[in-house]
């Protein structure tokens, strides 16, 4: 088996599996629970790398032509000498919780492990999950079943990103510079410093359960070949003043259980995490109008003492 790799951003609608029951009716399968499938993710995950090799050599030494593409083989035969993805690739371990899925299960700060080999280090700094950035991607199941990809560099941030993953594995990237793009002549350009890697992801922090693709059956690893061009820092989503990295209330690198007036919105209003609200606490006074910037500094005011700053205290005015 030989394929090259990238990466992929679509969405999920399916939140619970079916099967047909001995009368022909459908009966709702609930969802595993993530205590179960992180390890057994893990231990796939784990395997494959242990199995399989990528050109770490052209990387290291590029042949004329080289197109800097991932591509992976199976460690056997005229290979069989070949070092396992596992020698070169890194983990970082998140917490992930049945809410952030959507489930009802009450699981709690379920340790996930994310692996990435940062293949070809770009020339600019790394961004942060919750930066907007300029990728080409290509996505891949652990079969090598390709599910989507971006020929050309697109702009993406976490407010479009369905797979956690996704977002986590760029930041451990460095990106490349503008001053590296380089027109092609047919309305398309490279990043010639761009940082190239491969990130797989447990079906956790992922889609699990669901299916937002034929493509995609529900609990798969997902794997991506990621080229980082550019990324905008301190990347504001809702324009509030407040780069949205730092409007992770609880500091668990998930943007959307950071939600200080989810108390006051609905379903038909819309229910907006801060990093996508304007009106942090919704007192009515936007959140930019409740702090302070000066020389690019953030300053928070707390009216009331009561050691809850204004743009998140409906009570401050």
């Amino acid at each position: 088996m030989r394929y090259g790799i990238l990466v992929l951003i679509c969405f999920a609608v399916t939140l619970l599996s079916c099967k047909k029951d001995d009368d022909g009716g459908i009966v709702e399968v609930p969802p595993s629970l993530l205590s179960d499938v992180a390890p057994e993710d893990d231990e796939k995950i784990r395997e494959f790398l242990n199995t399989h090799f990528y050109n770490y050599e052209e990387f290291k030494n590029p042949p004329e032509g080289f197109d800097y593409k991932i591509v992976i083989d199976t460690i056997a035969g005229e290979n069989a000498n070949k070092e396992p993805m596992m020698e070169d690739a890194k983990t970082i371990t998140f917490d992930v919780s049945s809410s952030h899925l959507g489930l009802s299960a009450g699981e709690e700060n379920i340790k996930h492990t994310l692996y990435y080999i940062e293949a070809r280090k770009g020339g600019g700094g790394s961004p942060t999950y919750a930066d907007s950035t300029l990728v080409r991607y290509q996505g891949y199941l652990l079969d090598g079943t390709q599910f989507d990809e971006s020929q050309d560099f697109s702009w993406t941030s976490i407010s479009r990103i369905v797979a956690r993953g996704f977002a986590d594995g760029y930041a451990q990237m460095s990106a490349g510079t503008s001053d590296q793009i380089v027109e092609n002549g047919d309305g398309t350009y490279n990043i010639n410093n761009s940082g190239i890697g491969l990130v797989i992801m447990p079906s956790g922090m992922a889609y699990f359960n669901r299916s937002p693709s034929g493509l995609i059956p529900a609990y798969s690893i997902l794997m991506f070949q990621i080229e980082l061009g550019l990324y905008v820092e301190n990347t504001d989503h809702d324009n509030d003043g407040i780069p949205s990295i730092q409007e992770d209330l609880n500091s668990n690198e998930y943007l959307n259980d950071d939600n200080t007036d989810v108390d006051m919105e609905s379903s038909l209003t819309g229910l907006l995490p801060n990093y996508r609200d304007p009106d942090d606490d919704g007192d009515g006074v936007l959140t930019r109008d409740e702090i302070i910037i000066e020389n690019g500094e953030i300053t928070f005011p707390d009216s009331d003492g009561d050691g809850v700053p204004d743009y998140l205290d409906p009570d401050s005015n």
